[in-house]
C-alpha cells in the first residue's frame, strides 16, 4: 500500500481513538515527565511530513532529525545521563505538542476507508526504514574507548560528554522517540484509549513501545518478525539489562541506555552491525505493539457488542464475573475485558453496581438468584457468558460447567 506523503510511523505519536491524549503533566513519573526547560532544544517534527521513497531523500530527513536531537543531546548535563533523566525530559518533548496534531482524525484524513491493519504495517516497516538510516549514520562513533565511556556513565564519577557520547547518545533518543511515536500510532490507529497524563496509561505505554515484558524478555511472536539469522542478536539486546519494578522515567532512561550500548559492545562489527539492530529492534517493537494494543481492540469490541446486544446490564455484569472466576484464575484478556465492560455499561446504561465492586469472593448462588428475579428472555445473557468464557481462548471444564447451569437455569426461568 503506499502511504500518503506527510505520513511516517517513524516520528508519529498520537492520541486515542476515544479519548483525547493529553501532553504530560509534570510531575516526574510515568504520565507526568518534566518538560527540557529553557535550555532544552525542541525536538520537531519533520519526520512526520517526510516520508519519501528515495533513499538520499530519506537520509537528508533522517539527518535533519538528528541535528534537531544532537541540539537537545548537547543541553543535557551529565546528571540528566547518569541518572535517566533525559527519558523524562525527551518523552515530554516527543509526545507534547505532537499528541495534539496527531489524533484520530488525523489518521482519517490520511487514511480513510483503509484498514488500521494495513495502516499498522505500513507505519512499523516506514519506522524500522527510518532507524536503519540513522543507525548507519550514528555507527562511525561506536569504538571500544564509547563503551568505556557509556559505561562510567552509570556510576558516581563526574564525567563530561565528549563528541562521540553525544553521537550515541542522538543514536538512542532518535530510536527511543521513534519506538514511543510508533507505539502510539499503534494505538490510536486500534482505537485504544491512552491518556499520556495518566501515570497508569503512560506505563502501559513505556511498556509496549519498549518491549518491556517479564524483566525486559521478549516473546516468541515477537521475535518472529526478525529473520532467524538475526534473533539471536536480537535476543541478547533485549536480555542484556533489566529493568526493576520501579515506574519513575528516570529508572526507564538508565535501562535503554544500558540496553543500547551493546550496539557499541560487539567489536569489528561497525556499521551493519547499527543499522541491523536499529531496524530490527524498531520492527519487533512495531510488532510487539500491534499484538498488544490489536488484542486490546479486540476485547473493547467484545464488551462493546455485549453491552449493545444486553437487555440485562447489570446481570450482565455479574454473570461476566461469575464465568471470569470460574476456574479461581483472571486471564490478563478476562481482566480487561471486564474492566472495559464495567466502564462501557456505565457510559451506556448509567449502570454502577457498587456491591459487585466490593465483591471479594463471588457467591453461585447469589448470581443464580438475580437470573431468576430477573424477567423476561434472558438469551442475551447465556450468549454473553459464552463470548466472555472465549475471551481468552478455548473454554475450559469449570467454565463450560457454569455456561451449561446458565443455560438451564435460563430455560426454567422462561416456563
Amino acid at each position: 500500500m503506499q502511504m500518503p506523503s506527510g505520513s511516517t510511523a517513524a516520528d508519529d505519536a498520537t492520541t486515542t481513538g476515544r479519548n483525547p491524549t493529553s501532553p504530560p503533566s509534570t510531575a516526574g513519573g510515568p504520565g507526568s515527565p518534566t518538560d527540557g526547560g529553557p535550555t532544552a532544544a525542541p525536538i520537531a517534527e519533520d519526520l512526520l511530513e517526510s516520508d519519501v521513497d528515495d533513499d538520499e531523500l530519506a537520509r537528508e530527513q533522517v539527518e535533519r532529525e538528528r541535528d534537531r536531537l544532537r541540539q537537545f543531546v548537547t543541553n543535557l548535563d551529565t546528571d540528566d545521563i547518569k541518572s535517566g533523566g533525559w527519558f523524562t525530559k525527551l518523552v515530554a518533548q516527543a509526545l507534547g505538542s505532537y499528541t495534539d496534531k496527531v489524533d484520530w482524525e488525523y489518521f482519517q484524513e490520511r487514511y480513510k476507508g483503509v484498514p488500521a491493519d494495513a495502516v499498522v504495517d505500513q507505519r512499523i516497516k516506514m519506522a524500522a526504514r527510518y532507524a536503519a538510516l540513522e543507525g548507519g549514520l550514528s555507527a562511525g562513533a561506536y569504538s571500544a574507548a564509547v563503551v568505556a565511556t557509556i559505561g562510567s556513565l552509570g556510576g558516581a564519577s563526574p564525567l563530561t560528554v565528549p563528541a562521540a557520547v553525544t553521537t550515541m547518545l542522538v543514536d538512542v533518543t532518535f530510536t527511543t522517540q521513534l519506538q514511543l511515536r510508533l507505539a502510539h500510532d499503534v494505538a490510536v490507529l486500534y482505537r485504544v484509549p491512552i491518556d499520556t497524563s495518566d501515570p497508569e496509561d503512560m506505563w502501559k505505554l513505556i511498556r509496549v513501545a519498549f518491549t518491556i515484558k517479564g524483566g525486559g524478555a521478549i516473546s516468541d511472536g515477537a521475535a518472529k518478525a526478525v529473520p532467524a539469522v538475526v534473533r539471536p542478536l536480537i535476543k541478547r539486546f533485549y536480555s542484556g539489562t533489566t529493568l526493576q519494578a520501579a515506574k519513575g522515567l528516570p529508572v526507564v532512561g538508565k535501562y535503554l541506555l544500558q540496553r543500547n550500548a551493546i550496539k557499541i559492545g560487539i567489536p569489528l562489527v561497525g556499521v551493519p552491525l547499527a543499522a541491523v539492530l536499529n531496524r530490527y529492534t524498531t520492527l519487533v517493537a512495531g510488532r510487539h505493539a500491534q499484538g498488544v494494543f490489536r488484542n486490546e481492540a479486540r476485547v473493547i469490541e467484545v464488551a462493546e457488542r455485549l453491552t449493545e446486544k444486553s437487555r440485562h446490564p447489570q446481570l450482565l455484569l455479574w454473570i461476566a464475573w461469575l464465568v471470569v472466576k470460574a476456574d479461581s484464575k483472571i486471564s490478563d484478556d478476562e481482566a480487561l475485558l471486564m474492566r472495559h465492560l464495567v466502564q462501557i455499561v456505565e457510559a451506556r446504561h448509567q449502570v454502577v453496581d457498587e456491591a459487585l465492586a466490593r465483591l471479594v469472593d463471588v457467591d453461585a448462588a447469589e448470581v443464580w438468584a438475580r437470573v431468576e428475579a430477573e424477567p423476561g428472555n434472558l438469551q442475551d445473557i447465556v450468549d454473553a457468558a459464552t463470548q466472555v468464557a472465549e475471551i481468552d481462548g478455548a473454554v475450559n471444564a469449570r467454565e463450560r460447567a457454569v455456561l451449561s447451569e446458565l443455560q438451564e437455569r435460563c430455560v426454567r426461568a422462561r416456563r
